[in-house]
């Protein structure tokens, strides 16, 4: 039978998926072939649009009768479980997978390229996914933490799978949600904060079904469901006097506490595991390596089909600001690149594409050309903690896109994003709220996502033309040049008003909203900027500072060594440098703060007039909640211009060339 599509809750935004997308599709005749649960998923999709346009959907084919699609699963076993053709001959479109997933993609696909599927020719196509997980990490907590929330940073309302301290039950929409993760290509979802609290813990065990509820929701659009547990489950779930990977009573709980999530998930992913970071039990407190820690973890789900991905994102979170040899930005590399070549082949090494914390402007880590003999995943952030909260408009594809394409060993070398042979994984930025992700234009950061994921040298741009057509199908060119004029250069935007050239952070402590200049400065969080009346920026070279330009190969660590050669975007972040230092550009470094603090609010505040000026052409309900958020985004980056200007002022005592107000 077709499963029917999921019915949205009154109020509750389509996103990139709204019935309007699917009109070129419902007003044709399209064959169906094939057999299975995702088989199912198809038809579904095809029949609601068919009844709502007008079309005809057929199962089988009825020979000698003629089709405008032909969905067919069954063919080429080269093209794996998520691959698929496409091919338009005469007056026929045809898409073709030998997996369970492909024929859903390939559906996608075409309602991706509405009318143009069913005009003129195109001669056989081969779709395939360059990284076979793609998967987003939801930092949701089962019940409402005290400090964090019912989300940990998370800027859309509540979650979409767990409410007070137990599962929703809201079936619909976290089917809605699955549906529009497989439109762009996305096939995992881990539920649960990668924070384990006391309550998220037993989820592991005797709370499992509710984990399974959501994976029976998820599973027909091709997404497998994952879960983040506390290596210390064995001690506060099993009664065992130790959590030591080493010990045979240890390793034999793990194995049984996997195999009864198997029997309740046949399909389940596997684990998400934060260790021996800001304040989370690891292998460290047992004399164990990472390796150690992960390699029992594989080992529990190595029989059957799992993966455990262990996160890298492990630092002194008490480090003392009077020591200027402890880097935070070191640690990853320091604590992990020795272990390459240790890792069980189904343990994967999960590396923030940063080596901080998802600032605005950072350096790709070197830990992603350090491993050869290790699985690596790319984590990133779709949720916008330090780049505005879904407050402000901050498209990151271009920053993504960057990181993807780097390439650590220079240009002869692999590009992050052909090596990441562990997936990509981003923290989710959606909750129930109507928009799913707050501000209506987040939605543009987690499409692009998945398709980046999906293809990781594809061009952002085009990946975002890809999301207005379909979120605003037949929108006219006044409206699709406004967005892309609206989010093409937003990232440059919240970056040209906040922490300038790449020294990262300044950010209120805590929630990290707003402006503090000095608000980590004098933290145990290893977070500086280090600046004084003569300069600013910290000095990470080799000859003089950290050393952490080291980590990196040639021709980068060369690169990032001197000022000279350094780019400006990050000129901070690996050096100490006088406030008339003359970059690249020709500005001297204190000029180059007023001026980008003084442009980055006139933008915000042009953006703010063009999405005004939209409104006649955009659904009330959408204009009205991005107006609001429009709004407090010009009024907080006046808030950072002003403070991080006049900082500066007081710091350097050099004032700004062109005379404008700085208080």
């Amino acid at each position: 039978m077709p499963l029917p599509v999921p019915t949205l809750p009154e109020g509750v935004d389509p996103a990139w998926l709204p019935p309007e997308a699917f009109r070129p599709l419902g007003e044709r005749r399209t064959s169906i072939r094939g057999s299975g649960p995702l088989v199912e998923t198809v038809h579904g999709e095809v029949a609601a649009a068919c009844r709502q346009f007008g079309g005809e959907v057929v199962r089988g084919d009825n020979t000698g009768a003629s089709y405008d699609l032909v969905l067919c699963q069954g063919g080429d076993d080269d093209l794996g479980d998520e691959g698929y053709t496409y091919e338009r001959a005469g007056a026929t479109t045809t898409v073709t997978a030998s997996g369970r997933r492909g024929l859903l993609y390939g559906l996608f696909h075409v309602v991706r390229l509405g009318a143009d599927a069913f005009r003129g020719t195109c001669p056989r196509e081969v779709h395939r996914p360059a990284v076979a997980l793609r998967m987003l990490d939801h930092w949701d907590n089962v019940a409402v933490h005290p400090v964090m929330g019912q989300v940990e940073r998370g800027y859309a309302g509540g979650s979409l799978f767990w409410r007070d301290g137990r599962a929703r039950g809201e079936w619909e929409r976290v089917r809605a949600y699955g549906r529009l993760l497989a439109a762009c290509g996305i096939n995992a979802v881990c539920v649960n904060n990668v924070n384990v609290h006391e309550t998220e813990a037993r989820l592991l065990t005797d709370r499992i079904g509710e984990v399974a509820g959501i994976a029976e929701v998820l599973r027909p659009y091709g997404i497998r469901t994952h879960l983040s547990v506390t290596f210390a489950a064995p001690v506060v779930l099993g009664g065992l006097p130790t959590a030591d990977p080493l010990d045979e009573a240890v390793r034999a709980w793990w194995a049984e506490a996997a195999a009864r999530v198997y029997a309740a998930i046949p399909d389940f992913g596997g684990f998400v595991v934060k260790a021996d970071s800001e304040g989370q039990p690891g292998p460290f407190g047992y004399g164990r390596s990472h390796a150690d820690g992960a390699n029992m973890l594989a080992a529990a789900l190595a029989p059957h089909g799992g993966t455990v991905h262990w996160r890298a994102f492990v630092y002194d979170h008490r480090q003392d600001w009077r020591d200027r040899t402890t880097d935070r930005a070191r640690a990853a590399y320091d604590h992990f690149a020795p272990l390459d070549g240790e890792f069980a082949d189904n343990a994967v090494l999960q590396v923030k594409h940063g080596p901080m914390d998802f600032q605005v402007r950072e350096p790709v880590s070197p830990v992603l050309g350090a491993m050869p003999r290790t699985r690596l995943a790319v984590e990133v952030q779709a949720t916008q903690e330090y780049t505005g909260q879904q407050r402000h408009v901050c498209w990151l594809g271009p920053m993504w896109s960057e990181v993807l394409r780097f390439r650590p060993e220079g240009e002869g070398g692999p590009a992050v994003g052909e090596s990441a042979r562990g997936g990509l994984v981003a923290v989710s930025n959606v909750g129930d709220d109507p928009f799913w992700t707050g501000h209506p234009l987040a939605q543009a950061n987690l499409y692009t996502f998945g398709r980046l994921a999906w293809q990781p040298d594809a061009d952002p741009h085009r990946v975002l033309d890809e999301w207005i057509a379909l979120g605003f199908p037949s929108a006219p060119e006044r409206l699709a040049a406004g967005l892309r004029s609206l989010l093409h250069g937003s990232w440059r935007t919240y970056e040209k008003y906040t922490a300038p050239l790449g020294v990262g952070f300044m950010v209120q402590p805590g929630h990290h909203y707003g402006p503090s200049v000095d608000g980590y400065e004098y933290s145990p969080w290893g977070t500086y900027h280090f600046a004084d009346r003569d300069g600013v920026g910290v000095d990470r070279s080799a000859a003089t500072g950290t050393g952490y330009t080291a980590q990196y190969a040639k021709p980068w660590s060369e690169v990032y060594e001197s000022p000279a050669t350094c780019p400006d975007e990050l000129l901070l972040f690996f050096h100490h440098v006088p406030y008339g230092h003359v970059l690249h550009s020709g500005k001297t470094v204190i000029q180059y703060i007023y001026d980008t603090h003084f442009e980055g609010v006139a933008e915000a505040e042009e953006a703010r007039r063009v999405w005004a000026s939209l409104g006649d052409l955009v659904d009330p309900a959408r204009h009205a909640r991005a107006a609001e958020r429009y709004e407090e985004q010009v009024r907080c980056a006046r808030e950072w211009r002003d403070q991080v200007n006049s900082y500066f002022l007081r710091k350097s005592g050099v004032p700004d060339e062109r005379g404008r107000t700085v208080y």
